[in-house]
């Protein structure tokens, strides 16, 4: 059949891949999001996941368009699923948007289409949870009517080198010949190669693992630091000693936030616990790294009074609010935590960062962006994040006279810092 592509969520996730599809086939992105549909139209991608001289390319060069207007996807015979999966308040899994996105889909899905996801779950939700939603709106009969697929996405925010079309990338789908099917579309774009694993589960789980697995690594080099801090030890030296050897793992500490490492773990913990199993690793790391960002504080605080430097009323100036360095995501940022925990410090706190979008932190965290000509003298500074303009700023000549710096990411000259984590 002549395939044409609805991409459902044009966030990270979904742009990326429907300019990618919309090179090769009549690809329609779609999102619910009517400010962000009227960006895209007009050439431009927040997000900076995608130039806007390629966007604006692929919009007048190729078969691909982006619309808020679900009558726009509904000649469509297959649909990929990019929404978020957060969590809530409790860091339970909030599968709204996944369910949302399918009652849309569900409306316009006819004989024969096929529905595949890419956002991550924990193993069983295409099937157990997404499927029945589209069987209730279609009317139509799973793996009769319709068929489904999974290819969870590796997108890595900010990086310019492994783009989507670079990483491999895994497939699966609900009959051999629909997995075949699915695994031979991706091929058309995925330079990189495919892997089409043996089931939907397999797929979803492989996803849920990279990131828990990374997690709970991270989770291990923050508790060293903590033991080796104790112990007057420079983790940093540690680990470059130890990275010596062949098999060594390459892990740093620092904050984990994000979308995926940071949310990913609880999507498996809460499966795990619905079959009855405690996930004791994967809560431990989680609960360790989601303690960072007030462990760093304490640090800092520790760091100033060592150094004769009042902590009340203190200038500080943080450098960095989002997740990682040099993108301008801020969803489940840990930086934030720093900052939250050194105002009860009662702290005067400034923060920079030419990366995020001033508006949408102010929505987010109440929080006012001081543009680089804006910058004072400070009593300590804090670099939090690090984007690449952070190595070319003068931080010297914005200490006051006892001032002091603490470097989260271990990248700055070790002769301008007074404490790494």
């Amino acid at each position: 059949m002549n395939k044409k592509i609805a991409v459902i969520g044009l966030g990270y996730v979904g742009l990326p891949l429907a300019v990618e599809f919309g090179k090769k086939f009549k690809t329609v992105g779609f999102d619910i999001n009517v400010p962000r549909v009227i960006e895209l139209n007009n050439g431009h991608d927040h997000t900076l996941e995608v130039a806007d001289d390629y966007l604006k390319d692929v919009l007048a060069n190729h078969s691909f368009s982006v619309s808020s207007n679900a009558a726009d996807i509904s000649d469509c015979n297959i649909y990929i699923v990019t929404v978020p999966t957060p969590t809530d308040k409790n860091n339970r899994p909030v599968l709204t948007p996944l369910i949302k996105a399918s009652e849309t889909v569900g409306k316009v899905l006819k004989k024969g289409d096929i529905v595949i996801y890419e956002s991550t779950v924990y193993p069983g939700v295409t099937e157990d949870d997404c499927v029945p939603v589209l069987e209730r709106v279609s009317g139509l009969k799973f793996n009769e009517g319709f068929f489904a697929g999974y290819s969870p996405e590796r997108i890595n925010p900010g990086d310019k080198e492994h783009t989507v079309t670079k990483i491999l990338k895994v497939t699966s789908g609900s009959t051999p010949e629909i997995a075949e099917e699915v695994d031979q579309l991706y091929k058309q774009i995925i330079v990189a190669g495919t892997h089409k694993a043996q089931s939907i589960k397999v797929a979803e789980a492989a996803k849920v693992i990279e990131n828990s697995q990374r997690d709970i690594n991270i989770a291990f080099v923050n508790e060293l630091a903590k033991i080796f801090n104790l112990m007057g030890i420079d983790t940093a030296q540690v680990l470059e000693a130890a990275g010596t050897k062949w098999n060594f793992l390459p892990f740093k500490p620092g904050l984990v936030g994000g979308h995926c490492i940071g949310v990913d773990p609880y999507y498996l913990a809460q499966k795990a616990q619905e079959v009855g199993y405690h996930p004791e690793i994967i809560l431990a790391g989680r609960r360790l790294n989601d303690g960072m960002g007030q462990y760093v504080a304490t640090e800092i605080v520790k760091m100033m009074l060592k150094g004769d430097v009042g902590v009340k009323k203190a200038k500080v100036l943080m450098l960095g609010i989002t997740f990682k360095e040099n993108c301008p995501d801020i969803r489940n940022t840990k930086a934030i935590d720093i900052y939250n925990e050194l105002l009860t410090y009662d702290m005067d706190m400034d923060l920079y960062d030419p990366w995020a979008d001033s508006k949408q932190v102010n929505q987010e965290f109440g929080i006012d962006l001081l543009r680089k000509e804006q910058l004072g003298k400070y009593d300590t500074i804090i670099l939090a994040v690090s984007h690449n303009e952070f190595l070319s700023l003068d931080i010297p000549s914005l200490l006051k006279i006892q001032g002091m710096v603490y470097d989260v990411k271990g990248i700055l000259p070790s002769e301008i810092v007074n404490k790494r984590l």
